[in-house]
């Protein structure tokens, strides 16, 4: 199957190391899980890949096809949506701050609250549509944060850090809601910092260490298989 989202020869310096991607490949309904230790890059790479940051050098490839201009990248950003590490909401109703992203694709009144619902309904918040954002719980933020990714429909997910600080109760209920992803066609990629999250998720590990891809240190492949 030919890749959805390809990084080639990629160059990206930062104060403290320089992201180099020689060659990754991402390809569509898979999973892919990103760890590294603090500062190596992981985050970078989560926004060179949503075409937020611009590489000095090197070439990013999606469906085969090269982009090179501020138009295509200003119109592939609605097939790759990023959720960062904290989310933000907009201090309104769960409704609103899913209908947000529909309306500026023009999807609006009964397709609009089907989608809304459905996507609530995949990660275990039904009925939470008059909600206020501001009130919810941080494992609560979290999920609709996800649901108004999905309700977007994105060719690609990129979540940062997404399960980091949830409680027992909130993380398998994520977890179910991200591995149903692959299903429905979207390519996902979790940078965490939970090495466990393989065995739980499956998919493909990524390793990314003072911002290159190298092979998984010998210490977390025995953690991930002491963990199966």
């Amino acid at each position: 199957m030919d890749p959805l989202l390809s990084l080639k020869e990629i160059v990206f310096p930062r104060d403290d190391f320089t992201l180099q991607i020689d060659h990754l490949e991402l390809r569509p309904g898979e999973i892919y899980l990103l760890h590294g230790p603090n500062g190596s890059g992981k985050s970078t790479l989560l926004h060179v890949l949503a075409m937020l940051l611009i590489p000095t050098e090197g070439e990013i490839c999606y469906q085969g096809v090269p982009v090179h201009s501020a138009q295509e990248r200003q119109r592939l950003r609605r097939q790759i949506t990023l959720v960062e590490q904290s989310p933000f909401l907009f201090r309104s109703s769960v409704y609103q701050n899913l209908a947000f992203g529909l309306r500026l694709r023009d999807v609006r009144g009964d397709l609009q609250r089907r989608r809304i619902a459905q996507a609530l309904q995949t990660v275990g918040l039904e009925g939470f549509e008059r909600r206020r954002a501001n009130a919810l719980s941080g494992g609560e933020t979290r999920r609709v944060a996800l649901a108004r990714a999905m309700v977007l429909r994105p060719q690609v997910l990129l979540l940062d850090e997404p399960t980091a600080g949830l409680d027992r109760e909130s993380l398998p209920v994520f977890e179910r809601c991200l591995a149903t992803l692959p299903d429905q066609g979207t390519t996902v990629v979790i940078a965490s910092h939970d090495a466990d999250q393989q065995r739980r998720l499956g998919g493909i590990s990524l390793y990314l260490d003072r911002g290159r891809l190298v092979p998984a240190p010998a210490a977390t492949l025995f953690q991930w298989k002491e963990n199966a």
